[in-house]
Parts: C-alpha cells; structure tokens; sequence
C-alpha cells in the first residue's frame, strides 16, 4: 500500500476562506492542535471561524516537541470531549502530532502549515521526539491527511528563518533519492527522483530571492514556499520511504540526540546533514561531483543564513564525547544511512565529520 497524498488540497491566498465548506460537512467536534504563542492569533482567527460555523471547538497545545507525554496528554482531551477530528495548524512537529493523534483515533485529519518549513501537512509520517527534543523514531500512519489547506496569507507571517529551513529540507529530496534510488527500475519512483531534480533546480533559482524579497510575496516566493510544503512531500509520496531520507537525515536524528541551546529548526540540521552526506560520497564513492554540488549548495546556504557545520548548531563535536555519540547514532541498525549505495561505519562518520568541522571550505 502506498499513501501518496492529502485527499483535498486547498492552496492559495484564500486557501482556508474556500476550505471551510469542507471541513464544516467532515467534523462537528474538531480539536485545533497548535503550539507556538506567535500562531495564537491564526489559531484563533481558525477557533472563531468554525465556531461561526456551529461547530463546537476545541483547542490544545504542544508544550514540547511531538512527544510521547504530549501526545498522551492531548488523548485525554480528545476522549473527554468526544472530538471527530484533528485541526492541526502550526508546524512540523504540530503537524506530526495531529496525524499521529488523528490515525490513533481513526479520526480525519487536516493539516494547515503557519509555515513552509517542512512538507509534514502532506506525510503520511510523524516522527516522534524525547521531551526534550531527541529524535526517537518515525511512524508510519495508515493515511496521509483527509484535507491540506496550504493558505499563503498564513505562510506569510511566518518568519524568513523558517523558510530557508524548509528550503533546506526540500533540497535534501533530491540530494538522498537520487543517491539512494537512482538504480531502481520502480518507474514511480523514477519520476519521484526526476520530480525532486527539478525541485532542487527551482529552489537554486529561486530560493534566495524568496526569502530577501519575503515582503513582496511575488511569484518566487509562492513557488519557493509551494515547493517546500507541497511538492517536497509530493516526492515522498510517490517515490516512498528511499525517496525521504539518507545520510542528511540520519544525521539529523544523530545531531538531535547532543541537546544544545538555543534549539535549530528541522531543516537547518538536516542542511548540515546534506554537506555531510556529499562529503561522505566525496570521500567514500570517490565522486568528483559530490565537491562540486557541496560548494554550490553552500553559496546559497550561506546566503540563507543557514548552519553549515555542527558548530553552528551551537555542538561542540570535539568534547563530552559527542562526536562519537553522533557517530553511534547515525550508524544504528535501523539508521537511514543504510540506504545508501556504499558501505559505511563509525570510523567513517567520525571522519567526516571532523575534516568538516576543522576545514575551512573556501567558496569560489
């Protein structure tokens, strides 16, 4: 069984104006799951719009990431009040919840992003964190979302930073598939790779522009964001699970493990991650290619304003060990980093990850 997307997109600057016909005839007892204070006012421009409607609405927070205790807290929410579905609005990790909630349940979800710092509205995915924010492991959900409603005047207020997150985390589609799955014959998942190629090519393009010129809300900025929320997930669905994730992402899950402060958004680890995994092909798969991409990637990511090493991050990899417990994690068992075409080890990681963290990579 593949879960390829949401059963109804709503996209565009009304986008949540011409959902709510729909949404009203699926659910008389919603729960409104969200998080951040600054959404409070979408949040409650959503509460006030369906309780226009009739419905009898409720609301709950994420204190932490989508974790285990929220989530068990949120449960009881739900039970006591009888909800029938899960609004979801805010971003990955309120999203990942909500779904997470609504397949526990078997109630319909709708996801609504407040950014386009991941494509989480789309998945039929939801990765689950510690409660302080270590990744634990991803769940597979019986379904993508019953209704996406990607409203731009939503994305709009959401700060610049999430945006180059997500465009990190878009780009990593085509760096992790195509190295993962260029060789498998699955036509689907050919057209996935082909699909986050052109991706990749747009976000180049237009990816900077779209976060220096954000106030204008021009046409690089709604298909930077568009391809961030919509068509990252969009890959995902048709290519499958080797079309998500690789090195960039098991890093990531590693990275998560060392707690720093202040906390990085999903994508600028995963950015990091995919510097990592070019050099590791570069070292390891001896391609030339692999040097070329990584200092391209770096112009732009330097102009976003990215984390482009671990110490960015705010990680000291070189003391209390974390450079192995790094290592340790990323090369586990059931780690994405076993996707790729080549073997790899611990002694591998460490490595890498020390010529990045001591080279000073000159940009020309």
């Amino acid at each position: 069984m593949q879960t390829i997307s949401p059963e109804i997109i709503f996209r565009g600057n009304d986008a949540w104006k011409e959902a709510l016909p729909q949404i009203t005839k699926l659910t008389k007892r919603p729960l409104i799951l969200g998080r951040s204070f600054h959404t409070n006012n979408l949040r409650n421009k959503i509460h006030k719009d369906l309780t226009d409607h009739n419905l009898y609405v409720n609301s709950a927070n994420l204190e932490f990431d989508c974790c285990l205790e929220d989530l068990s807290r949120i449960k009881n929410i739900i039970q006591r009040n009888k909800c029938d579905s899960i609004i979801a609005a805010g971003g990955g990790k309120v999203l990942d919840a909500g779904k997470y909630l609504a397949d526990f349940f078997s109630l319909p979800c709708i996801t609504v992003p407040l950014s386009a710092s991941t494509c989480a509205g789309w998945t039929a995915l939801s990765n689950i964190y510690t409660i302080n924010g270590q990744f634990i492991k991803d769940v597979t959900l019986r379904s993508c979302p019953k209704i996406l409603v990607f409203d731009h005047t939503f994305i709009q207020t959401a700060p610049t930073r999430t945006l180059a997150s997500g465009i990190a985390d878009a780009l990593a589609k085509w760096y992790e598939s195509s190295l993962t799955s260029s060789k498998m014959e699955d036509g689907l998942v050919q057209q996935a790779i082909q699909i986050s190629r052109v991706l990749r090519d747009q976000l180049l393009i237009d990816g900077e522009k779209a976060c220096k010129t954000q106030a204008a809300k021009g046409i690089s900025w709604q298909n930077t964001i568009e391809a961030c929320g919509l068509t990252a997930g969009l890959i995902g669905g048709i290519g499958g699970e080797k079309c998500r994730t690789a090195a960039a992402h098991a890093l990531h899950n590693a990275i998560t493990q060392i707690i720093s402060t202040p906390k990085f958004l999903h994508g600028e680890i995963v950015g990091v991650g995919i510097l990592f995994q070019l050099k590791l092909e570069e070292l390891k798969n001896n391609n030339k290619l692999a040097h070329q991409s990584r200092k391209q990637l770096l112009v732009l990511m330097k102009e976003l304003n990215l984390p482009t090493t671990i110490s960015e991050l705010g990680i000291n990899v070189f003391e209390n060990n974390n450079l192995d417990k790094i290592a340790e994690f990323t090369i586990r068992d059931d780690s994405e980093i076993h996707f790729l075409p080549f073997e790899i080890n611990q002694k591998d990681i460490v490595e890498v990850i020390t010529n990045l963290e001591k080279q000073e990579i000159i940009i020309k």
